[in-house]
Protein backbone atom coordinates (compact mmCIF):
# COMPACT_ATOMS: atom_id res chain seq x y z
CA UNK A 1 0.00 0.00 0.00
CA UNK A 2 1.62 3.21 -1.10
CA UNK A 3 1.28 6.88 0.93
CA UNK A 4 -1.84 8.52 0.54
CA UNK A 5 -1.71 11.60 -1.58
CA UNK A 6 -2.62 13.66 1.94
CA UNK A 7 -0.07 11.94 3.98
CA UNK A 8 2.91 12.66 0.82
CA UNK A 9 1.35 16.40 0.31
CA UNK A 10 1.52 17.17 4.13
CA UNK A 11 5.30 15.76 5.09
CA UNK A 12 6.60 17.29 1.67
CA UNK A 13 5.28 20.96 2.78
CA UNK A 14 6.83 20.52 5.75
CA UNK A 15 10.45 18.95 4.50
CA UNK A 16 10.26 22.27 2.38
CA UNK A 17 9.71 24.61 5.18
CA UNK A 18 12.84 22.51 6.70
CA UNK A 19 15.24 22.92 3.93
CA UNK A 20 15.06 27.05 4.35
CA UNK A 21 17.15 26.56 7.42
CA UNK A 22 20.13 25.06 5.67
CA UNK A 23 19.83 26.49 2.21
CA UNK A 24 20.32 30.33 2.38
CA UNK A 25 18.07 31.71 -0.14
CA UNK A 26 16.80 28.79 -1.13
CA UNK A 27 14.20 29.31 -3.56
CA UNK A 28 16.61 31.83 -5.34
CA UNK A 29 19.47 29.37 -5.42
CA UNK A 30 16.28 27.01 -7.34
CA UNK A 31 15.74 30.06 -9.74
CA UNK A 32 19.19 30.51 -10.67
CA UNK A 33 19.97 26.80 -11.15
CA UNK A 34 16.21 26.93 -13.38
CA UNK A 35 17.86 29.73 -15.16
CA UNK A 36 21.07 28.51 -16.50
CA UNK A 37 19.01 24.89 -17.62
CA UNK A 38 16.87 26.86 -19.59
CA UNK A 39 20.20 28.60 -20.92
CA UNK A 40 22.29 25.51 -22.00
CA UNK A 41 18.71 24.09 -23.26
CA UNK A 42 17.12 26.90 -25.38
CA UNK A 43 17.94 24.89 -28.79
CA UNK A 44 16.78 21.29 -27.31
CA UNK A 45 12.90 19.97 -28.76
CA UNK A 46 12.77 17.99 -25.03
CA UNK A 47 15.34 18.59 -23.02
CA UNK A 48 16.73 15.69 -21.11
CA UNK A 49 17.37 16.53 -17.27
CA UNK A 50 18.79 14.01 -14.52
CA UNK A 51 18.16 15.47 -11.18
CA UNK A 52 21.15 14.30 -8.44
CA UNK A 53 19.94 13.52 -5.21
CA UNK A 54 16.18 14.86 -5.44
CA UNK A 55 14.66 14.23 -2.15
CA UNK A 56 11.04 14.32 -2.47
CA UNK A 57 11.47 16.15 -5.81
CA UNK A 58 11.54 19.77 -5.04
CA UNK A 59 13.91 20.70 -7.63
CA UNK A 60 12.62 18.58 -10.30
CA UNK A 61 9.11 20.37 -9.59
CA UNK A 62 10.17 23.76 -10.15
CA UNK A 63 11.89 22.60 -13.40
CA UNK A 64 8.90 20.64 -14.77
CA UNK A 65 6.86 24.09 -14.10
CA UNK A 66 9.72 26.24 -15.81
CA UNK A 67 10.18 23.96 -18.35
CA UNK A 68 7.00 21.65 -19.01
CA UNK A 69 8.52 20.43 -22.08
CA UNK A 70 11.34 18.54 -20.20
CA UNK A 71 11.99 15.21 -19.38
CA UNK A 72 13.25 14.56 -15.67
CA UNK A 73 15.00 11.84 -14.77
CA UNK A 74 15.37 12.26 -10.22
CA UNK A 75 17.18 9.70 -8.90
CA UNK A 76 17.97 9.22 -4.84
CA UNK A 77 18.66 6.17 -2.67
CA UNK A 78 16.38 7.25 0.35
CA UNK A 79 13.12 5.59 -0.24
CA UNK A 80 11.45 7.85 2.12
CA UNK A 81 11.95 10.58 0.21
CA UNK A 82 11.40 8.83 -3.08
CA UNK A 83 7.84 7.61 -2.51
CA UNK A 84 6.86 11.45 -1.00
CA UNK A 85 8.25 12.44 -4.46
CA UNK A 86 6.45 10.11 -6.41
CA UNK A 87 3.15 10.49 -4.56
CA UNK A 88 2.89 14.43 -4.17
CA UNK A 89 5.42 15.11 -7.15
CA UNK A 90 3.90 12.42 -9.49
CA UNK A 91 3.59 14.08 -12.74
CA UNK A 92 7.12 16.00 -12.26
CA UNK A 93 9.77 13.45 -12.90
CA UNK A 94 10.87 9.72 -13.38
CA UNK A 95 11.96 8.39 -10.29
CA UNK A 96 14.68 5.95 -9.39
CA UNK A 97 16.13 4.34 -7.00
CA UNK A 98 20.25 4.36 -6.76
CA UNK A 99 22.90 5.35 -5.39
CA UNK A 100 25.01 7.98 -6.75
CA UNK A 101 28.72 7.35 -6.31
CA UNK A 102 28.10 3.61 -6.62
CA UNK A 103 30.44 1.51 -9.45
CA UNK A 104 26.86 1.10 -11.49
CA UNK A 105 24.49 3.69 -10.49
CA UNK A 106 23.84 5.06 -13.82
CA UNK A 107 22.94 2.32 -15.15
CA UNK A 108 19.63 2.01 -12.85
CA UNK A 109 18.67 5.60 -14.82
CA UNK A 110 17.10 3.95 -18.10
CA UNK A 111 18.70 6.63 -20.30
CA UNK A 112 18.12 6.24 -24.12
CA UNK A 113 20.13 9.44 -25.28
CA UNK A 114 22.60 11.73 -23.88
CA UNK A 115 21.77 14.18 -21.38
CA UNK A 116 21.35 18.02 -21.57
CA UNK A 117 21.97 18.98 -18.07
CA UNK A 118 22.49 17.37 -14.92
CA UNK A 119 21.40 19.32 -11.78
CA UNK A 120 21.58 19.05 -8.01
CA UNK A 121 21.07 20.74 -4.99
CA UNK A 122 22.44 20.08 -1.54
CA UNK A 123 23.34 16.54 -2.30
CA UNK A 124 26.44 15.86 -3.44
CA UNK A 125 28.12 17.01 -0.59
CA UNK A 126 28.46 13.84 1.14
CA UNK A 127 30.13 12.37 -1.17
CA UNK A 128 33.73 11.39 -0.62
CA UNK A 129 36.33 12.82 -2.67
CA UNK A 130 37.04 9.78 -4.93
CA UNK A 131 33.38 8.89 -5.66
CA UNK A 132 32.95 12.21 -6.34
CA UNK A 133 35.35 12.07 -8.95
CA UNK A 134 33.98 9.12 -9.93
CA UNK A 135 30.19 10.71 -10.12
CA UNK A 136 32.05 13.59 -12.07
CA UNK A 137 33.29 11.79 -14.52
CA UNK A 138 30.20 9.39 -15.16
CA UNK A 139 28.05 12.67 -15.38
CA UNK A 140 30.25 13.47 -18.31
CA UNK A 141 30.16 10.88 -20.11
CA UNK A 142 26.31 10.81 -19.96
CA UNK A 143 25.88 14.35 -21.10
CA UNK A 144 26.21 15.54 -24.64
CA UNK A 145 28.14 18.38 -26.49
CA UNK A 146 27.11 21.93 -24.42
CA UNK A 147 25.47 19.90 -21.60
CA UNK A 148 26.14 21.11 -18.24
CA UNK A 149 26.70 19.85 -15.15
CA UNK A 150 24.57 22.66 -12.21
CA UNK A 151 25.32 22.14 -8.63
CA UNK A 152 23.58 24.30 -5.71
CA UNK A 153 25.38 23.95 -2.29
CA UNK A 154 27.60 25.27 0.51
CA UNK A 155 30.92 25.61 -0.63
CA UNK A 156 33.43 27.08 1.92
CA UNK A 157 35.92 29.53 1.10
CA UNK A 158 39.53 28.26 1.48
CA UNK A 159 40.89 29.48 4.30
CA UNK A 160 40.09 30.24 8.07
CA UNK A 161 38.77 33.64 7.72
CA UNK A 162 37.51 33.58 4.43
CA UNK A 163 35.39 31.08 5.30
CA UNK A 164 34.05 32.26 8.72
CA UNK A 165 32.68 35.10 7.25
CA UNK A 166 31.07 33.66 4.23
CA UNK A 167 29.17 31.01 6.63
CA UNK A 168 28.38 34.07 9.05
CA UNK A 169 26.83 36.26 5.94
CA UNK A 170 24.70 33.18 5.53
CA UNK A 171 23.77 32.25 8.82
CA UNK A 172 22.74 36.34 8.93
CA UNK A 173 20.19 36.42 6.08
CA UNK A 174 18.75 33.48 7.28
CA UNK A 175 17.81 35.10 10.53
CA UNK A 176 16.66 37.77 8.72
CA UNK A 177 14.26 35.99 6.76
CA UNK A 178 13.28 33.83 10.03
CA UNK A 179 14.11 30.68 8.06
CA UNK A 180 15.39 29.16 11.63
CA UNK A 181 11.95 29.44 12.79
CA UNK A 182 11.13 26.15 11.60
CA UNK A 183 11.23 22.63 12.38
CA UNK A 184 15.10 21.35 11.98
CA UNK A 185 16.01 18.27 9.88
CA UNK A 186 16.06 16.04 13.08
CA UNK A 187 12.71 16.76 14.34
CA UNK A 188 11.25 16.03 10.53
CA UNK A 189 12.64 12.83 10.70
CA UNK A 190 12.03 12.16 13.76
CA UNK A 191 7.90 12.76 13.68
CA UNK A 192 8.26 11.54 9.81
CA UNK A 193 9.28 8.27 11.60
CA UNK A 194 5.96 8.02 13.67
CA UNK A 195 3.33 8.51 10.69
CA UNK A 196 2.14 5.14 10.42
CA UNK A 197 1.90 5.00 6.28
CA UNK A 198 5.78 5.69 6.15
CA UNK A 199 6.42 2.57 8.97
CA UNK A 200 7.36 0.48 5.98
CA UNK A 201 9.55 2.83 4.22
CA UNK A 202 11.11 3.87 7.32
CA UNK A 203 12.33 -0.01 7.90
CA UNK A 204 13.51 0.36 4.27
CA UNK A 205 15.63 2.72 5.40
CA UNK A 206 17.08 1.72 8.09
CA UNK A 207 18.40 -1.30 6.46
CA UNK A 208 20.09 0.37 3.84
CA UNK A 209 21.44 2.75 6.30
CA UNK A 210 23.02 -0.15 8.07
CA UNK A 211 24.41 -1.64 5.08
CA UNK A 212 25.97 1.94 3.21
CA UNK A 213 29.18 2.27 4.12
CA UNK A 214 29.36 6.29 2.44
CA UNK A 215 32.62 7.22 4.08
CA UNK A 216 33.82 10.72 5.09
CA UNK A 217 31.70 13.64 3.10
CA UNK A 218 33.03 15.89 0.33
CA UNK A 219 31.47 18.59 2.50
CA UNK A 220 34.52 20.13 3.38
CA UNK A 221 36.08 20.66 -0.56
CA UNK A 222 36.09 24.44 -1.52
CA UNK A 223 34.70 25.62 -4.76
CA UNK A 224 37.93 25.53 -6.17
CA UNK A 225 38.43 22.17 -5.49
CA UNK A 226 35.46 21.26 -6.94
CA UNK A 227 35.91 23.09 -9.70
CA UNK A 228 39.54 21.01 -9.92
CA UNK A 229 37.93 17.81 -9.82
CA UNK A 230 35.65 18.63 -12.57
CA UNK A 231 37.65 19.88 -14.86
CA UNK A 232 39.70 16.65 -14.37
CA UNK A 233 37.15 14.53 -14.95
CA UNK A 234 36.52 16.35 -18.26
CA UNK A 235 34.26 19.56 -17.97
CA UNK A 236 36.98 22.29 -19.28
CA UNK A 237 34.23 25.19 -18.55
CA UNK A 238 33.62 25.81 -14.43
CA UNK A 239 32.21 28.68 -12.99
CA UNK A 240 30.07 30.16 -10.41
CA UNK A 241 27.03 31.66 -11.23
CA UNK A 242 25.71 33.04 -8.06
CA UNK A 243 26.54 33.12 -4.49
CA UNK A 244 25.10 34.60 -0.94
CA UNK A 245 27.25 34.03 1.68
CA UNK A 246 29.29 30.34 1.23
CA UNK A 247 25.82 29.03 -0.94
CA UNK A 248 26.83 28.63 -4.12
CA UNK A 249 25.59 27.70 -7.75
CA UNK A 250 28.62 26.21 -9.92
CA UNK A 251 28.24 24.96 -13.56
CA UNK A 252 30.47 22.81 -15.59
CA UNK A 253 30.02 22.75 -19.17
CA UNK A 254 31.50 19.85 -21.47
CA UNK A 255 32.86 20.47 -24.38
Amino acid sequence: MGVSMATAKMWVERWERQQQRYAVDREERFTVIADVVEHVTADCGRPLLLDLGCGPGSLAARLAGRLPGAEIVAVDMDPVLLELGRTHYADAARYVDAVIGDDDWTDALGLDRPLDAAVSTTALHYLAEPALLHTYRRLAGLLGPGGALINGDHFPESGSPNSEITAHVGRRRAERSRAHTHEDWQSWWAEAAQDPELTDLFAQREQRRAAQERGSGGHHLTAARHAELLRKAGFHHVTSVWQFGDSRVLVAVKD
